[in-house]
């Protein structure tokens, strides 16, 4: 478990860096129109899911597309990551991983945000949440036990292998 976590945590954070430069290109380098379909929505939510999805099929730039769905796939797996903290019973685990996982929604829905009001203060608040993510996921490594995963409760640990006689 122990070691899901540690890999889990660590791909986390590698993924979040590549998304941040994937964002850094697309904020650089990519012009999002203003007028595109779904922009100026009425309600957020179903704007962003619509903005979400224009920007993944339609989208002015393979950048935006990428970032766009690495973006889906991080929240997806900030919240998978859950499962193994939650089993741990870990509090300082459980914590990280909570936060890792709504920092990466967070970014996400100001991600959105950004595509439904073109507004600049939407792009500030993803990065926001982008280092609330990077940070809970270092801490949570760093709080990490580094014992090795014990058999579950009620069942034995392998007996040792047996000596040799020659």
């Amino acid at each position: 478990m122990w070691r899901e976590l540690r890999q889990g945590y660590l791909g986390a954070l590698i993924t979040l860096v590549a998304q941040f430069l994937l964002g850094m290109a697309t904020n650089l380098f990519v012009d999002i129109p203003p007028d595109h379909p779904g922009a100026n929505p009425p309600e957020y939510f179903s704007g962003v899911l619509q903005n979400v999805i224009w920007a993944i099929l339609h989208g002015p730039s393979l950048l935006l597309t990428a970032h766009a769905i690495l973006g889906l796939a991080l929240v997806a797996f900030g919240f998978r990551l859950l499962v193994p903290a939650i089993r741990s019973r870990h509090r300082p685990t459980v914590i990280t991983a909570i936060v890792g996982a709504v920092a990466m929604l967070g970014a996400g829905l100001n991600g959105g945000s950004f595509l439904n009001y073109h507004q600049d203060f939407s792009s500030m608040v993803m990065a926001s949440f982008f280092a609330i993510a990077v940070i809970a996921y270092v801490i949570g490594l760093w709080a990490l036990p580094l014992q090795p995963e014990s058999p579950p409760r009620g069942e034995r640990s392998p007996a040792p292998p047996a000596a040799r006689s020659l």
